[in-house]
């Protein structure tokens, strides 16, 4: 065990992590030179089409240290996007030690510091590495400070490296090798396994990827899960290299996988101990904090057929992302669906178009929107997570809703720029931190309903690029609240209500409709596209009918010819009216994910 080390790498987005990882593996020859890529541990297409990582992912690397030991490092490379925090944790639970990459011409962003704290709560050794050396804008005396100074780590040791160029590779395993402490635990204890990822194979079931704590585990064991009491036989367990490759036994310390032949998805549970089934352990290890989502949404088939489909995608998708919650749903508009629950907008884009991808679904996604807690005027206390779900107004007492406290690090120039964003926002002022002449950090209290949609874009756009956003929940607050239906031809449209502040109601409910105006194709008769609150239209938009000229065939003559043909077609639209419904395409559903309150501000 002296001989293993585990450790993940930590940082903000785009700061290097997948690409260190890369050449951590090449210096180590884990993967062969001719199959090696750029972002070798990014093994979703959609991860290297967005540049992203979405999903951790462990690799087992041999390396032969300047005194001749040779040592076993077990790798996890981490995602940076707020979205992905709890992968984040999960890693870091499975570890002893972390790198914490910085940017050396960005300096420390607010995922650096979030994921820094994070690691300090785990008991990590943390090792500074700052990243980017050979970039012209490079400032490693900045950003040595900047790790002192907002972090408080010491950076006189800080490794100076190169992702891109291998600089200082060489000098990151030594620095793993000596300064990440061995893993501790029972190797002749009775086995305790960490579950922290599985997938699902579609000829071998359910892959199970572990860390062994104490004990070992090798083919042929009589193995339990201890939360589900589900017992199997073990047909193979091996290494992450990042591929699948066999060995004789995993023991204490190690990280690998296994391979029981799990048929159903149930039986496997991320953050079980697995043990065995003869000589079980006392007490299971603590496992995770189950992730509260915090963004809910609608997502049902575009064909009603594909139901059952769906369920199956979204059971097997859940194996490998324990952070969505699911249940059945319905609507008026849409038919049987599910209702989803995320860890943020990033998070809810990602697992549609996995589940589109993978599974070969067309989906229709409805308006995000977050978890309302409501005191009725009966005392009891209820919670919501979608509009439709609201009671009458004259039942409501108070209805509160989640706010959280966002760090925003900006260069000091866009400071103005971010306070008259996050003021339109109803964020509330806490302070402002200056790290340096040039940069600073804001913290604002303010609604979740208010970042869930378009807050990180435009914090984006407004900074050029150079803002960074860490938040985290601080419980519920009372507000002015209020559902904003959708009427088309008076009748309500479920699926595209929201609960909206007072005050934004009419502009969120003008860019809606005059969204939908251009969306929605034109009838035999005009559409009334309404806003409105408790029953009172607040906006309103028309799409005229498209119209026969029944009047060409008359060359003049007698006006009351003509009219006589007008007054049949309006009584044909009319009755077309009462009979017709308005059907909403999907692509409108998905356009008004893009809506902003602030398109007609």
């Amino acid at each position: 065990m002296k001989n293993i080390r585990n450790f993940c790498i930590i940082a903000h987005i785009d700061h290097g992590k997948s690409t260190l990882a890369d050449r951590l593996i090449e210096f180590t020859n884990t993967v062969d030179e001719r199959k090696m890529t750029d972002q070798t541990l990014d093994n979703m297409d959609i991860e290297r089409e967005r540049g992203i990582t979405i999903k951790s992912v462990a690799v087992r690397m041999e390396y032969t240290a300047e005194d001749g030991e040779k040592y076993i490092l077990n790798l996890i490379d981490t995602p940076g996007h707020v979205d992905f925090a709890y992968e984040v944790s999960r890693s870091m639970a499975a570890c002893e030690g972390a790198l914490l990459l910085v940017d050396a011409a960005q300096g420390v962003e607010a995922q650096t510091l979030a994921n820094a704290y994070n690691a300090i709560d785990q008991n990590l050794e943390i090792i500074p590495v700052i990243n980017k050396v050979d970039l012209p804008a490079a400032d490693l005396e900045g950003a040595r400070r900047q790790i002192e100074e907002v972090i408080g780590l010491d950076a006189e040791e800080a490794l100076l490296v190169s992702a891109k160029t291998g600089q200082g590779t060489k000098e990151t395993l030594e620095a793993v090798v000596k300064r990440i402490p061995p893993p501790q635990g029972e190797p002749k204890g009775p086995l305790r396994g960490l579950i922290f990822d599985a997938v699902y194979n579609t000829y071998r079931g359910v892959i199970v990827y572990m860390r062994v704590v104490d004990g070992s585990i090798a083919a042929g064991d009589k193995i339990s899960f201890m939360a589900t009491g589900n017992k199997h036989e073990v047909a193979e367990v091996g290494a992450l290299q990042p591929h699948l490759v066999p060995l004789d036994e995993l023991k204490a310390g190690e990280a690998g996988y296994l391979i029981c032949n799990i048929k159903t998805l149930n039986e496997t549970k991320i953050g079980d101990t697995v043990t065995h089934a003869d000589r079980p352990a006392e007490t299971p290890l603590p496992g995770y904090t189950e992730a509260k989502p915090v963004v809910f949404s609608g997502l049902y088939p575009a064909v009603s057929t594909d139901y059952e489909e769906l369920r199956e995608a979204l059971e097997k998708l859940q194996l490998n992302d324990a952070s969505f919650h699911f249940h059945a749903d319905s609507s008026d508009a849409l038919g049987l669906g599910f209702r989803l629950g995320f860890l943020g907008l990033l998070h809810m884009e990602i697992v549609q178009e996995r589940l589109e991808r993978e599974f070969g679904l067309t989906l229709v996604t409805t308006m995000p929107n977050v978890a309302y807690d409501i005191t009725l005027t009966s005392g009891e206390k209820i919670s919501i997570e979608k509009a439709s779900q609201m009671p009458p107004p004259g039942e409501i007492q108070t209805i509160e809703e989640p706010y959280i406290e966002a760090d925003i690090l900006c260069p000091t120039q866009y400071l103005s720029a971010i306070i008259e964003l996050c003021k339109r926002k109803r964020g509330i002022h806490v302070r402002v931190d200056y790290i340096d002449g040039n940069r600073c950090m804001a913290v604002y209290r303010m609604p979740l309903a208010e970042i869930v949609l378009d807050f990180y874009d435009r914090l984006k756009s407004m900074t050029r690029g150079y803002g960074s956003l860490d938040y985290k929940l601080i419980g519920n607050q009372p507000g002015d609240l209020v559902k904003l239906d959708i009427l088309l031809n008076g009748d309500s449209v479920d699926a595209l209500s929201t609960i909206v502040h007072r005050d934004h109601a009419v502009r969120l409910g003008r860019a809606l409709a005059q969204k939908l105006r251009k969306l929605i194709p034109r009838q035999q008769y005009e559409v009334a596209i309404q806003a409105a609150i408790h029953n009172k239209v607040i906006v309103r938009e028309s799409i005229s009918a498209l119209r026969k000229n029944v009047t060409a065939k008359c060359y003049g003559g007698d006006i009351s010819r003509k009219r006589k043909l007008l007054e049949k077609q309006r009584e044909g639209k009319k009755r077309m009216k009462q009979i017709g419904t308005v059907e909403v395409p999907q692509e409108a559903f998905m356009a008004l994910l893009r809506v902003s309150e602030d398109d007609n501000a």
